[in-house]
């Protein structure tokens, strides 16, 4: 199993996984040290410690995720914006993620709903 994302397409299916095996502190992984992530809904969240206790609380409440279909990637340069259409109707989860040094992809910004 690859740890780290390698493209920018990649954090998704990692997140699926970590979720499903109910592991938050993996999740917080994805983002950056100081990422923003809004959740929940109505809510911002900063930095990754901050990230893991919010993940710890959805998995408490979400039992299991699906893999969701993919939009097109946009790049520009280190920088990239992903976005799935959701399985549950929220409108829209999009993200902006930035290559890091050793060529890996983490979250700066995640907004997993968009409605």
């Amino acid at each position: 199993m690859t740890t780290k994302a390698m493209t920018p397409e990649d954090i998704s299916r990692l997140f699926v996984e970590r979720a499903n095996a109910g592991d938050a502190a993996g999740l917080a992984e994805l983002y950056e040290p100081d990422a923003v992530l809004a959740y929940p809904p109505g809510s911002v969240t900063v930095g990754r410690d901050a990230i893991r206790a919010v993940c710890e609380q959805m998995l408490q409440r979400v039992p299991r995720f699906e893999v969701e279909e993919s939009l097109p990637t946009i790049h520009h340069g280190d920088l990239a914006l992903t976005s799935t259409r959701p399985s549950d109707n929220t409108g829209g989860r999009v993200q902006i993620v930035r290559r890091q040094p050793d060529g890996s992809w983490l979250r700066v910004i995640d907004r997993p709903e968009t409605r």
